[in-house]
């Protein structure tokens, strides 16, 4: 008799692979029109803290990238602080990106209770040759992601006036957009030293066996990411547009930061 298929999002990770830095969002749903139509402006008190949170990150990280080259790891304050820098700075792009309606709490340390966007990472060791030349080894990545997001922006209007008219995201446009911002996290984590794994999957996980970490707590459609075709040629569309806008140049504008789209506000996210 066959053995039971594992739950779902609790796939082990492969032997010796490294894991990976997961994002959770829930699977589409219905969105408030008002909401959505005032969501850039709604988020403004969040584009102000997100400019002060960049500017200590930065001091942060160069700080872990000291302590890293002695240590081997980055000490457990420091990841603290970078591991919630990202996940603010992702929950405010789940939201500006129009993948959940719920407003993002303003909590830096930690995982805001019940929120439905959460970020899984998990401290392991760096190769500290890996964390010297970090800067130069995530440039392939970075310039991927910028082109993506920007390609994203590129179509904002577009997706913003499908979701006012329809109160909900398609799935294809879901998944798409949930790619792009997966990817963008993992490239952040990466920069910020959080993960010695290297972004990956900007095209989902099908049917890898390393495609989740841990137990997933309540619903969610990207732990793993299962991509359709035409979510696939959507992410295609954003790399397209994106190369088309000249989105790869945000990539050294934006390293000092460890974003790789606009880390400043919403506009400049381009």
């Amino acid at each position: 008799m066959a053995a039971p298929s594992p739950p779902y999002g609790t796939v082990p990770p492969t032997p010796g692979a490294e894991p990976l830095p997961e994002l959770d969002v829930p699977p589409p749903g219905r969105q408030h029109r008002l909401t959505v139509f005032l969501r850039l402006l709604l988020l403004l008190p969040h584009v102000i803290v997100l400019a002060v949170l960049s500017v200590v990150t930065f001091f942060v990280v160069v700080a872990a990238w000291c302590a890293t080259l002695v240590l081997g790891r980055v000490p457990d304050p420091l990841w603290r602080w970078l591991a919630g820098y990202v996940g603010y700075e992702t929950r405010f792009d789940a939201s500006a990106m129009l993948l959940t309606d719920r407003y993002p709490p303003f909590q830096v340390l930690g995982e805001p209770a019940g929120y439905p966007v959460r970020v899984l990472l998990r401290a392991t060791p760096l190769n500290r040759l890996a964390v010297f030349f970090r800067l130069i080894l995530v440039i392939p990545a970075a310039i991927v992601t910028s082109l993506s997001v920007a390609g994203w922006w590129a179509l904002a209007v577009v997706t913003w006036l499908i979701v006012l008219i329809l109160g909900r995201m398609p799935q294809p446009l879901f998944e798409a957009t949930a790619a792009v911002l997966r990817y963008r996290m993992r490239v952040s984590a990466y920069l910020l030293l959080l993960t010695s794994a290297y972004p990956k999957r900007l095209f989902g996980d099908q049917s890898s066996a390393d495609a989740a970490i841990g137990v997933v707590r309540g619903p969610s459609a990207t732990r793993p990411l299962m991509m359709s075709t035409s979510g696939q040629v959507l992410v295609v569309v954003f790399l397209l547009l994106g190369l088309l806008s000249g989105g790869g140049n945000a990539v050294t504008r934006d390293g000092d930061s460890g974003t790789d789209s606009a880390p400043a506000g919403i506009s400049s996210r381009t």
